[in-house]
C-alpha cells in the first residue's frame, strides 16, 4: 500500500507539472500575441500621424506608447525567463533562440525615430509646396491683367490691362507704319497709299489672345502654361487686313505700267484704214503673291524703309481676234435729229465697215508681222449733224467778224475753203474741236492756193495762206461764247485783221487751235466768207448762268525788235464785273 501511495503521488506530481507546462506555454503565446498587436498598433499610429497637423503632440503620444510597450516587453521577457527556470526544475526544455529572434527588434527604437523625423520633414515640404501652389492658383484666378512673358509684335505687354495693352500696340503701329509704301520691280518704282487700301492691324484680337494666355485650360494646365510663359516668352502677331479688291484693281492697272509689261495686240483707225499691231511677250504683276509680299512687309514694318518687291510672271499676248475687232468697229450710219421739248440734239454718225471680207482680213494677219493694215469704208447718213437747222439751236451765243481784201482772189479762196469745212459743225457737251482735224491738210488736191504766209520772220507765199484769219475769227467768237480754250498760239507778227493777243495761228501737223464745249447743251458753228467779211456765229441754248463777256487786250511794252501784249476775258453779271481772267501774254516780232 505504501508503494502504491508513492506511485500515485508521482503520477499526481507529473500531471501537475504537465498542467503547469501547458499553462506556461499558453501564457507565453498570449504575451507574444500581445507584442505583435502592439507592433501593429504602432504602425497604424505612425500612418495616421502623416495626416495629423499636430505632429509634436502625436509624436509624444507615440513615444509614451512605445515606452509602455517596451515595459510590457521587459515584463514578458522576465516572465518567460521565470517560466524557463520553473521548467528546468520540472525537466522541461524551451527554445530560447526562437524567443530571442521574436523580440530582437523591440530592443532598438532608434531607426523608427529617424523614420518619424524624415516623415515629418516630407510632410512639411509637401505642405509648403501645397501652400505655394494654392497661392499661385488663387493669384492667377483673380488676376485681371495679361500674365508675365507675353509680347505683341515684340512689345512686352506683361501685367497690362487689355485697354492699356491695346493703346500701347496701336501707338507702336502708328509710329512704324508709313502713309505710303513703295513697290519695286527692277528700276521701276510705284507707290500705294495704305490708308486708301484700308490697311489695318487687328490689335483688338491680338490683345484678346494675349489676355487668354494661361486662361483657356483647367487649373493645372493654366498654372503650367503661366509658369512656362514666364521663362519662355510668347509673342503674338496681329493679323494684317486690307481691302484686297481695291489692291487687286490697283495692281492690275500697275501691270500695264511695267517697263517690261506684256503688250497686247491693239488697233486704231487712221483715215480710211484700220491699223492692227501685234502683241509682245512680257511681264504682268502676280497679284496674289504681291499682296502677300505687301502684307508681310506691313506686318514686320520693313515697308517703312524698304520698297516691297512686285512679284511678276511671264505672260504671252492674246492672239489677234479679227472677228472681235470687226464687231467693235462696225456700225450703221445714224441720222442726226433734234427735239424741241426739251431741246436736245442727237448728232449723226457715219457707218463703218471693213472694205474687204473677214476671211481676207484673216489672211492679212496670218503673216508674222508687227503691223497690219485693213482698208475701211464709211457710209454717210442721210441727215448729218450740220444739216440740222438753227431752230435746234435757238439762241445766238456769240458772233465775231474780221475783214479781208477781196482783191486777193487766191487768199479769198483759201478763206472760203477753210470756212466751208467748219460751217455747220456741231459739238456735243464735253466734245473738243480741233481746227486741223476739221479743216484737214492744206493741199493742192483740196483746192488751196498760194498766198502770203509768215515763214522764219518773213512774209512769203505759201500753200493755204490766209486761213489763219479764219482761225483768229473763230478764236474770238469762242471767247465771247465763254467756251474753254484748250490750245492756242499767237503769230510771229501782229496780224492786220485783229489786234495783238487776239489772234490764233495754225500749222498743219504741228500747231493746232482747240477748244472745248464746256456747256450742257450742244453748240453749232456757222461760218461765212463773203463781201470782204469773214464771220462766225455760235448757236446753242442760253441759261441763267450765262455771263456777259468782254475782251480786253493791250500792249504792255515794246523794244526795237519786239512787241509785248496781254489779253483778258472779263465776265459780267447785270453790268457788274464778276471775274477777270488772263487769256495770254504774247510776244511778237516787229515787221
Amino acid at each position: 500500500m505504501g508503494v502504491n501511495n508513492n506511485v500515485l503521488e508521482k503520477e499526481k506530481n507529473s500531471k501537475n507539472n504537465n498542467v503547469s507546462e501547458k499553462n506556461n506555454n499558453l501564457e507565453n503565446n498570449k504575451i507574444i500575441k500581445e507584442i505583435d498587436n502592439s507592433k501593429n498598433k504602432i504602425d497604424v499610429v505612425e500612418k495616421e500621424n502623416q495626416n495629423d497637423d499636430k505632429k509634436v503632440e502625436t509624436t509624444e503620444k507615440i513615444t509614451d506608447k512605445k515606452i509602455s510597450i517596451s515595459n510590457k516587453n521587459d515584463n514578458a521577457v522576465e516572465s518567460i525567463e521565470n517560466s524557463q527556470n520553473n521548467n528546468q526544475d520540472s525537466n522541461i526544455e524551451l527554445q530560447p533562440e526562437t524567443v530571442n529572434s521574436e523580440f530582437k527588434p523591440l530592443g532598438n527604437s532608434k531607426p523608427k525615430s529617424i523614420m518619424t523625423i524624415f516623415t515629418l520633414l516630407v510632410m512639411i515640404v509637401f505642405s509648403i509646396i501645397l501652400v505655394i501652389i494654392i497661392g499661385f492658383t488663387a493669384y492667377n484666378f483673380f488676376n485681371t491683367k495679361i500674365v508675365s512673358g507675353v509680347y505683341i509684335k515684340g512689345f512686352d505687354v506683361s501685367n497690362l490691362s487689355k485697354s492699356d495693352a491695346k493703346y500701347q500696340i496701336d501707338n507702336l503701329v502708328s509710329q512704324n507704319l508709313p502713309d505710303e509704301i513703295q513697290l519695286k520691280h527692277d528700276d521701276f518704282i510705284a507707290t500705294v497709299s495704305l490708308s486708301q487700301m484700308e490697311t489695318q492691324f487687328d490689335t483688338k484680337n491680338a490683345v484678346e489672345s494675349a489676355y487668354l494666355v494661361g486662361r483657356q485650360g483647367n487649373i493645372f494646365e493654366n498654372n503650367l502654361y503661366v509658369l512656362n510663359t514666364m521663362f519662355s516668352h510668347v509673342n503674338i502677331e496681329p493679323t494684317v487686313r486690307l481691302n484686297e479688291d481695291l489692291l487687286s484693281n490697283y495692281l492690275n492697272d500697275l501691270s500695264s505700267q511695267l517697263p517690261d509689261t506684256v503688250i497686247q495686240s491693239s488697233y486704231y483707225i487712221e483715215g480710211n484704214n484700220l491699223i492692227v499691231t501685234s502683241g509682245k511677250e512680257g511681264h504682268v504683276v502676280d497679284i496674289p503673291q504681291t499682296i502677300q509680299n505687301i502684307k508681310s512687309a506691313v506686318s514686320d514694318f520693313s515697308c517703312k524703309d524698304t520698297p516691297v518687291e512686285i512679284a511678276v510672271k511671264t505672260e504671252q499676248p492674246q492672239a489677234i481676234d479679227i472677228e472681235k475687232i470687226h464687231n467693235e468697229i462696225y456700225k450703221d450710219p445714224v441720222d442726226a435729229y433734234y427735239t424741241q421739248n426739251p431741246f436736245m440734239v442727237y448728232p449723226s454718225e457715219n457707218g463703218v465697215d471693213f472694205k474687204i471680207s473677214i476671211d481676207e482680213a484673216k489672211a492679212i494677219i496670218s503673216e508674222p508681222k508687227e503691223e497690219y493694215t485693213i482698208p475701211l469704208k464709211y457710209t454717210t447718213p442721210n441727215v448729218t449733224t450740220n444739216m440740222i437747222g438753227t431752230e435746234a439751236f435757238p439762241d445766238l451765243l456769240s458772233t465775231f467778224s474780221t475783214n479781208y481784201s477781196t482783191r486777193d482772189a487766191d487768199r479769198t479762196t483759201n478763206l472760203r475753203l477753210a470756212a466751208n469745212k467748219i460751217n455747220g459743225t456741231v459739238l456735243m457737251p464735253g466734245e473738243t474741236f480741233s481746227y486741223n482735224q476739221v479743216v484737214g491738210a492744206r493741199t493742192i488736191a483740196a483746192g488751196y492756193k498760194e498766198a502770203p504766209i509768215y515763214v522764219s520772220g518773213e512774209v512769203v507765199d505759201g500753200l493755204g495762206g490766209g486761213i489763219c484769219q479764219i482761225t483768229s475769227t473763230l478764236y474770238n467768237a469762242v471767247i465771247y461764247a465763254n467756251l474753254e480754250i484748250v490750245e492756242r498760239s499767237n503769230h510771229q507778227f501782229v496780224p492786220s485783221y485783229v489786234s495783238a493777243s487776239r489772234d490764233a495761228t495754225v500749222v498743219y501737223g504741228s500747231i493746232d487751235f482747240k477748244f472745248k464745249n464746256n456747256r450742257n447743251y450742244p453748240i453749232k458753228l456757222v461760218c461765212s466768207v463773203s463781201g470782204g467779211v469773214a464771220n462766225f456765229q455760235i448757236f446753242g441754248m442760253k441759261t441763267p448762268d450765262d455771263y456777259e463777256v468782254e475782251i480786253s487786250s493791250y500792249q504792255t511794252g515794246t523794244t526795237a525788235t519786239a512787241i509785248y501784249s496781254e489779253a483778258y476775258k472779263i465776265l459780267k453779271k447785270n453790268g457788274q464785273v464778276v471775274s477777270r481772267e488772263l487769256l495770254s501774254k504774247d510776244t511778237y516780232k516787229r515787221h
